[in-house]
């Protein structure tokens, strides 16, 4: 059990157990110092939430885990360590930590996201992707007249790839020919997808198209059906996305609403 004791000492120190059930009586005493049962049962409720059967051997590697704890403490209080102020800071802001853990816990339990929830992200997400995928090149341009002119160019018999390789500032495709991999129109700013979902396989914007990025010179190489996953494939990752979203909101609002000095 020298493992799972490494493993719990390393749980502790991290402040990483969670609060079990309270009991009254006592798992052991220590130069007549008593251990809370409640101790205990915390963590035993830690190690069984991670996998870990109930067994007898489990609770004697928890009594002694806790017996050798409890020995430490009062050698480290018996020369004063406890008193020590970085040693107080450190005390305080484990103390604050599980507060906080316990706080962030209680938030998700009584906001938690609904299955009408996780159904409607699906079905956006859904819309936002489309059936089709595009197989897509790009070359970027500072300003129009520059655009205007690589697109004569191209139209004249120059190659798009070798043009992309020369001129376009997007470092994630130029040298690639100035190909973008296959990607859902989603993926995209509103001005990029909608010039390039007009375009049919093979063909080439005719005019410049403006984005915060630049003015791009767009063509589509390929088409494909896109399926989108399952929805009871994805449905936990959508849930905990939207969990944490919610989270994250509360703690803006808290944020916000907070008068910082």
């Amino acid at each position: 059990m020298k493992l799972f004791r490494k493993t719990l000492i390393a749980l502790l120190v991290s402040g990483a157990a969670t609060t079990g059930a309270m009991a009254a009586d006592t798992v052991a005493k220590v130069n007549g110092k008593a251990i809370p049962q409640a101790y205990a049962d915390t963590m035993m409720a830690e190690q069984t939430a991670k996998g870990a059967p109930d067994s007898q051997e489990l609770r004697d590697a928890v009594r002694e885990e806790l017996v050798r704890r409890e020995i430490l403490f009062q050698a480290a209080k018996k020369k004063g360590i406890d008193k020590q102020a970085e040693v107080q800071t450190q005390i305080e802001l484990a103390r604050q930590a599980v507060v906080l853990r316990a706080y962030l816990q209680d938030f998700v339990n009584t906001n938690q996201v609904t299955d009408a929830d996780v159904k409607k992200a699906y079905d956006d997400m859904k819309a936002r992707l489309g059936d089709t995928e595009y197989k897509v090149s790009h070359i970027l341009v500072e300003d129009e007249a520059k655009a205007k002119a690589l697109i004569a160019k191209i139209e004249a018999g120059d190659k798009f790839e070798d043009v992309a390789k020369a001129e376009s500032t997007d470092p994630g495709s130029k040298e690639r020919g100035g190909d973008l991999g296959w990607s859902s129109p989603g993926m995209y700013v509103p001005a990029f997808s909608e010039a390039m979902t007009s375009l049919k396989k093979g063909e080439m914007t005719k005019t410049p198209v403006q984005s915060n990025f630049g003015w791009h010179i767009i063509r589509v190489e390929d088409t494909r059906k896109l399926d989108a996953p399952e929805f009871d494939k994805i449905a936990p990752q959508i849930k905990q996305r939207l969990q944490s979203q919610k989270l994250e909101e509360h703690i803006t609002a808290l944020r916000q609403a907070a008068k910082v000095e």
